[in-house]
């Protein structure tokens, strides 16, 4: 598989929020990433694997790329470059109906000398929200802003757009071997994204800052004779009070959240779930060096 195939990673950038999760789940065809309306909710780059024709695109979902205050908030922002740097062409998505943002400025100064020689095209994402016009407008003010390969206007949720960009990204990525399986859809293991799952649950049904300052690992996953698989995973908050909120009164929250966890955890696997859930309170996870590698992020890159 050298002859005629290609193979290469993408990695999807830009602000919180800008639908990067939502285009990488699309592309692949799964949900191999958690998207909510939270910003910030991407911690660790994400692979999606998707075949397009001959090739084989490697999708890399970075946390959004924002101005970091905390530890936890610089080693995303460490990890989104690094995603950049590493990949063989580059997507930068920006919201068509906010534009040119500071936040977009701030990307787009420095990225030239974060790509290295790497392709970086432009995805102008949610074109439904705004009017032909403006887009056509946007699209001329970002291309004097940075000399993009190209521009793709999209609606990563409706999958409008989409077959230009398979169709131009397959062709950018260097010629040789597949990097992975051709049934393969992710390369985080099966515990990471039940327990990305389970997180994406709490974020929805949480509010204010509490989502931020919890962390799901799955501790335990055990295949069952039965074809079943028993799962056990821990909630880590920072005080007792968010221990309450999770569980919820009478443990209906938690008990809401372990239902659509198990749920979605089903559909990936394709067969029946057993899920048990545990909050622990353990109030310096967010400066505690494993649970940084357990979201596949440097906990060095936080320091700063």
């Amino acid at each position: 598989m050298t002859d005629d195939t290609r193979a290469g990673f993408v990695a999807l950038i830009g602000e919180p929020n800008a639908g990067k999760s939502t285009l990488l789940n699309r592309m692949v065809g799964a949900k191999v990433s958690i998207v909510t309306h939270k910003v910030q909710t991407t911690r660790a780059r994400i692979r999606g694997v998707m075949q397009h024709g001959a090739s084989q695109l490697v999708f890399v979902d970075t946390p959004g790329l924002f101005a970091p205050r905390r530890r936890l908030d610089r080693a995303m922002v460490a990890a989104a470059w690094t995603g950049a740097g590493d990949a063989d062409v580059v997507v930068l998505l920006i919201e068509a109906h906010r534009g040119l943002t500071p936040g977009v400025q701030a990307i787009l100064d420095v990225l030239a000398e974060r790509v290295g020689r790497a392709k970086v095209a432009l995805a102008i994402n949610k074109i439904d929200k705004v009017k032909s016009e403006r887009l056509l407008e946007l699209t001329a003010k970002m291309n004097a802003a940075y000399p993009f390969a190209e521009t793709f206007m999209i609606s990563a949720e409706r999958g409008h757009g989409l077959d230009a960009l398979k169709d131009w990204l397959a062709g950018q990525v260097p010629e040789g071997a597949w990097l992975y399986p051709d049934d393969q859809i992710a390369d985080a293991p099966l515990r990471q994204i039940a327990a990305e799952i389970t997180r994406e649950k709490l974020t929805l049904r949480l509010h204010q800052e509490l989502p931020y300052q919890l962390t799901v690992e799955t501790e335990n996953w055990e295949d069952r004779p039965d074809g079943s698989a028993r799962i056990d995973q821990l909630i880590y908050v920072v005080r007792d009070g968010h221990k309450g909120i999770v569980l919820g009164n009478k443990g209906e929250t938690i008990k809401a959240v372990g239902q659509s966890a198990r749920a979605e955890i089903e559909d990936l696997i394709g067969r029946k779930a057993h899920l048990f859930l545990q909050v622990k309170v353990r109030a310096n996870w967010l400066d505690d060096k494993e649970r940084y590698s357990e979201m596949g992020l440097d906990f060095t890159d936080g320091d700063g």
